[in-house]
């Protein structure tokens, strides 16, 4: 399954290995997520590569249990000359339990070219979709 253009659906597993002394998902590791889903939604949107320029705002509304999975959804809600706003929304589950709001952010990034260079993105937009 594909998505569409300038989004991206990630799922991960909580593993015992990912997780905190409290036995739920290390802050870090979460950032690392949100920012994996924000550059594959970024460079789908821009065709090319792409690079962080910065994180506006992350939340970590609730924690997350080893063992319950993570969905990490982001979409591209603006796209400058060469850079792009990326908003990234994370719900975790488990079998029977029903989908609960994690994380949340908003995530900079910057098309480059083979140089690390900025280059222009085809055609600005704004996706309709609210930011986190």
């Amino acid at each position: 399954m594909t998505s569409p253009i300038g989004t991206a659906e990630t799922h991960e597993l909580v593993l015992p290995a990912m997780a905190n002394h409290h036995g739920t998902l290390f802050a870090g590791e979460g950032l690392q997520l949100m920012a994996k889903a924000a550059f594959l939604a970024a460079r789908s949107r821009a065709q090319c590569e792409v690079v962080m320029a910065g994180v506006s705002r992350i939340e970590f509304i609730a924690p997350i249990p080893v063992g319950h999975r993570l969905t990490l959804r982001a979409w591209v809600s603006r796209v400058g000359r060469s850079s792009m706003t990326v908003c990234v929304n994370g719900l975790a589950d488990q079998p029977g339990i029903a989908p609960e709001e994690v994380l949340k952010g908003v995530f900079e990034l910057v098309a480059v070219d083979a140089a690390g260079r900025p280059v222009a993105i085809e055609c600005s937009y704004r996706n309709q979709e609210m930011t986190p």
